[in-house]
């Protein structure tokens, strides 16, 4: 499958779903005996969910502050000409930023919104000079700073099993 929008989740689905959001790490044993299943079943739905793209990867969670990254800044965008190829170009120019760990396109006074990682202030300086104002479809950038963040990586808010 390659749409996981087309998948059809089950009670047991959502369950693996659930655990492997809490400990991707965890054994297929103590999975399959949370979920209800014999291990070979249980590692066959996590296969098919992973294949499906519904599991769309594995990676561990590192705290920012312990590597150096103590500045998170939320960037609202507006560009100049709405197109889809501006669109389309500024996605993949952002997707090369490593400091920017997600873009959402937006309704409201922005058009994205970007989650920007960085050192300090300086390297937030430079990611906006040398990266963001130099992209030519970039008209504005408004931002706020995090003073605090006590959430970070939660899980999703899956249904619950029928």
């Amino acid at each position: 499958m390659d749409n996981p929008a087309k998948m059809s989740l089950d009670a047991i689905d959502l369950k693996i779903l659930a655990e492997l959001q809490a400990d991707a790490r965890i054994p297929n044993l103590t999975l399959a005996e949370r979920v209800g299943l014999s291990p070979s079943p249980c590692s066959r739905r996590v296969r098919l969910l992973e294949q499906a793209g519904v599991v769309a990867g594995y990676r561990a969670l590192i705290d920012r502050a312990a590597v150096g990254l103590s500045v998170t800044a939320f960037a609202g965008i507006r560009v100049e000409r709405h197109s889809r190829d501006n669109a389309e170009a500024f996605i993949a120019a952002v997707r090369d930023m490593p400091e920017v760990i997600a873009c959402h396109l937006v309704s409201g006074d922005a058009d994205f919104l970007l989650e920007v990682v960085v050192p300090d202030i300086a390297a937030y300086e430079a990611t906006v000079l040398r990266g963001l104002l130099a992209l030519p479809t970039v008209r504005d950038i408004r931002t706020s700073f995090a003073m605090r963040s006590d959430k970070l990586d939660g899980p999703l808010p899956l249904p619950k099993p029928a």
